[in-house]
């Protein structure tokens, strides 16, 4: 797939952004073909060279850029040529999934197998054992600690963990 068709799709878009942040999505929205230096995307772009090499570097620990190192013979000087490999990127984007299937179902496996309260006014949920340590009594507002049903945030989870296994054609193993 085309760098172009690659940063036409929202979800990729949130991904690169979501790496780079906002000061870094100038540079990772416009990959030039072939090598280009640090300075002169930072020229082309009209961003800080720190915040350039910043981008690059956090692209460069995805996979989604490399470098090499051309030293200058008469000044000594390293010069880095950057390319940029977003065809690693829905690779990327599919071990994100699965390490976020995996923090779902560890986290489902959590909320079925405790008992909560809630503090009302405080907004604060307390697993049984720390609700009876306080004597079932919010520490901040004094209020009583009232039994929390969550089998909505379960229900949410259940079916969101339903639809990433869809996604990845991933097999239910054991019981949730």
């Amino acid at each position: 797939m085309a760098f172009e068709e690659l940063l036409n799709d929202p979800v990729i878009q949130k991904y690169l952004h979501e790496l780079v942040g906002p000061t870094g999505m100038p540079v990772a929205a416009a990959p030039p073909d072939g090598e280009v230096t640090d300075e002169e995307l930072a020229e082309e772009l009209g961003l800080e060279l720190n915040d350039v090499r910043r981008a690059l570097f956090i692209l460069y620990e995805n996979d989604l850029a490399s470098y090499r190192r051309v030293r200058d013979e008469d000044s000594g000087w390293l010069t880095y040529l950057w390319t940029f490999h977003y065809e690693n990127i829905p690779e990327n984007l599919e071990e994100e999934m699965y390490r976020l299937l995996e923090a779902l179902e560890e986290r489902l496996d959590y909320e079925r197998n405790h008992e909560f309260y809630l503090s009302e006014p405080a907004g604060i949920r307390f697993e049984f054992s720390e609700a009876m340590e306080l004597g079932f009594q919010c520490p901040e507002t004094g209020a009583p600690l009232e039994p929390m049903d969550n089998a909505d945030l379960v229900n949410a989870m259940e079916h969101r963990i339903d639809e990433l296994r869809d996604e990845l054609n991933v097999e239910v193993t054991g019981t949730n």
